[in-house]
Formats: C-alpha cells, structure tokens, sequence
C-alpha cells in the first residue's frame, strides 16, 4: 500500500511539474503531464531508497529554522566577504565527519552544506562519513571553528530529526536490492 501511494505521489509531483513549465492548468497540460510522468516513472525508474528511521515534526522544524539561520548569516558573511576592503579570504578544503546513518540522511546533508554560502562539498567518503569541504574565510582559528560547530549542529539536528535509536529499523536486505 505504501509503495502504491509513493508511485501516485511521484506521478502527480512529475504532472504538477510538467503543469508549472507549461504555465497553464488546462485539460491537454494535465492529460500530456500525467503520459510524461508515466514514461518517466515506467521507463527511467529510481532505485529503492531505504526508509529506516522516522521523521519527528518538532525536531523538523528546528533543522528547518537553523538551516534558515544559517542560509542568512552564510549570506551576509559572503556578501561582507565580497565588498571589504583587502586582500580576498582565505580558503581551503576541511574534512568533517558526519555520524549519520542513512545514506539518504548523509545525502540531505550534503545538500544542506552545498545551500548554505560559504561552502560546498567537494568529495564524499560514503564510508567513513567524511565530507571534504571547500570553505571560505578559514583565515582565523575563530572561523574554523566555528564551521566545525555548524557542521556539528546540522549533524545532531539531522540526527534527532530521522535517525534516533529508539525508532531506527535498519532497512531489509531485499529492499537495497
């Protein structure tokens, strides 16, 4: 039943898609949206991705405000960044390790550090859960550390968001297959 209604969520998000680059909501849009998302979903399917621990709404909302945070304050350093006077920062590529899970979660994560300014992740080591990462403004102790911290604080937030251990279930064998 679960696997049904992600299908149909999948086909109504791909036809919503097709609507909104379309521009108008019209018989035809919704008709070819729907023949597209089944062409997609039928010859181009995803792999199963695992769902092994559940999603707490409190602890969403508070990932979701401090990414925002982030967003914010990351953008107004860079911007800052951009328009001082001097010498441009210093950069370099740091290694934090990530103690998530899921791949799924260790995906989200990337994506959050590659959204937030001032960084971007260069490499991943799926593995160990490394993230190597190109940071801007490393030029004092003070920086460096305080992208360590944010790093921590996203980490423990996605933590308490998806993989707490009274709820995580690690995924069956024949579902990753």
């Amino acid at each position: 039943m679960r696997r049904v209604a992600l299908r149909l969520w999948v086909l109504c998000w791909l036809m919503l898609v097709w609507i909104l680059l379309w521009g108008t909501v019209s018989a035809a849009n919704v008709i070819s949206g729907l023949a597209i998302a089944l062409i997609i979903t039928l010859l181009l399917p995803l792999p199963v991705v695992p769902i092994e621990g559940r999603v707490h709404p409190l602890a969403l909302a508070r990932l979701i405000s401090t990414v925002l945070y982030y967003l914010a304050l990351s953008s107004v350093q860079v911007a800052w960044l951009a328009v001082k006077p001097g010498p441009p920062p210093l950069s370099a590529v740091l290694r934090a390790h990530v103690a998530v899970k899921s791949d799924l979660v260790l995906a989200l994560a990337v994506n959050i550090f590659n959204l937030i300014p001032g960084s971007i992740v260069l490499e991943i080591d799926q593995t160990r859960r490394m993230l190597y990462m190109h940071v801007i403004d490393v030029g004092s102790d003070r920086a460096v550390n305080q992208f360590y911290r944010q790093v921590a604080e996203v980490e423990r937030l996605l933590v308490s968001t998806f993989e707490r251990d009274s709820d995580w279930r690690p995924a069956p064998r024949e579902e990753l297959t």
